[in-house]
């Protein structure tokens, strides 16, 4: 390899080191505070948060790696335009594989690596957090359930004590499950316990209500002595092991599914379009790099009326992904789909190929540039009267000289 090759690839690898830390610290601690009712709720301790944040990072890592290269991709080759260096390789009589090669190892490197992650190491640390959720909910029930509060056991599911009572027991119960669509259940015990039985948690009610509303609206009550509510699903131990989603399973199992898994049975496509998005999704770290090439790959001049190549590169990039993100979705529900989870990259990578090789520029439609531009400029210029009009309403003087 060259030394203005192994040049690019520092830079770019710098970039894109420092790119990705940032982006990923950002979208970690969303992810994190998005789950931080985990630790709150259930009263577990500050050592289950701290697990909780490190198992959601291998889910995180591979969304950001495309946009984080494509970052790096476009800021590098701009730069390098603007300093001219680009013009001197080009005069330098070099060929075009100068840049592209050194990119494109970078970028084979992401995708592999965003390829072990998704289907190794993700659907360990998912598989690892279901058990701790479901730890955590058990415990929720059994130990630190608080007086008069409502505490979330699981989506669509809560429950109220209002008060310990001596010997472990629980006085005025209050549960309400919304869980199964179009179903309300809502049950009232004047008392209650939580008991093991059979490795599982139950929570036996006692001298009770339950009250179900049908998607009608018609409501129907049932008294009941004593009613037991099972706690098992939610549970790792014992009676029922956590459920596990297509998401949470390994590469193997969505290759060779289990017909007797009750997710399956229940939506065997959803394993189907699962199994496509892992075989589809690590190829965007090479698609972002090539947008970034087919955009600020050659020397130019870009004082006309063009936005920065990163802006254009994240544009085309984000308008992709999107396709991706949407095409997942639908191949839940529809097989058509599942074809268009690799159409969208590939076409991608196909039409930027052409721009590298036929010494195109990949830009925004001019009018689309103006149009931006010229709202840009008015913003900024609304924005520069709105401060001169602050700052004179600050002065002593009202502005006056």
């Amino acid at each position: 390899m060259r030394v203005i090759e192994l040049y690019i690839m520092r830079r770019t690898f710098a970039l894109f080191a420092a790119a990705l830390l940032w982006v990923l610290a950002l979208v970690w601690t969303t992810q994190v505070l998005n789950r931080i009712d985990l630790v709150t709720d259930s009263g577990q301790s500050a050592g289950t948060f701290f697990m909780v944040a490190a198992l959601v990072l291998p889910a995180v890592i591979p969304i950001v790696i495309p946009f984080a290269l494509g970052i790096a991709v476009a800021q590098t080759l701009a730069t390098m335009n603007s300093d001219s260096e680009l013009v001197v390789i080009n005069a330098s009589g070099a060929p075009r594989a100068t840049i592209i090669r050194p990119i494109l190892i970078i970028a084979i490197g992401a995708s592999v690596a965003s390829f072990l992650i998704n289907n190794t190491v993700e659907p360990a640390s998912r598989q690892a957090f279901r058990t701790l959720l479901a730890n955590a909910r058990a415990d929720l029930i059994t130990t630190v359930l608080q007086e008069g509060s409502f505490q979330k056991v699981d989506d669509g599911l809560f429950v109220q004590v209002s008060e310990r009572l001596p010997n472990g027991l629980l006085g005025g119960i209050f549960v309400a499950d919304s869980r199964e669509e179009n179903t309300k259940l809502i049950y009232h015990a004047r008392t209650g316990a939580a008991v093991e039985r059979d490795g599982g948690s139950i929570l036996v009610m006692q001298d009770g209500m339950v009250q179900r509303q049908s998607a009608n609206g018609d409501v129907s009550t049932i008294r009941f002595d004593s009613y037991a509510f099972d706690l098992s699903q939610f549970s790792s131990s014992g009676g029922g092991e956590p459920t596990l989603h297509p998401k949470d399973r390994s590469l193997a199992f969505l290759l060779n599914p289990d017909p007797d898994d009750q997710f399956y049975k229940k939506s065997p496509q959803i394993f189907r379009a699962e199994l496509h998005m892992r075989f589809s999704e690590w190829l965007y770290p090479l698609v972002f790099a090539m947008i970034g090439l087919a955009v600020a790959g050659d020397a130019r001049s870009f004082r006309e009326a063009r936005l920065h190549p990163m802006v254009t590169t994240m544009v085309i990039a984000l308008l992709v992904r999107w396709v991706g993100f949407y095409s997942g979705t639908e191949a839940e529900s529809s097989r058509v789909f599942s074809f268009v989870l690799y159409a969208a990259p590939l076409l991608m990578i196909g039409v930027c190929a052409f721009f590298i090789f036929t010494n195109r520029v990949m830009e925004l439609p001019t009018h689309w540039v103006e149009k931006l531009n010229a709202r840009t400029q008015k913003l900024t210029e609304a924005m520069t009267r709105l401060r001169i009009k602050l700052t004179s309403k600050r002065s002593p003087e009202g502005g006056r000289g």
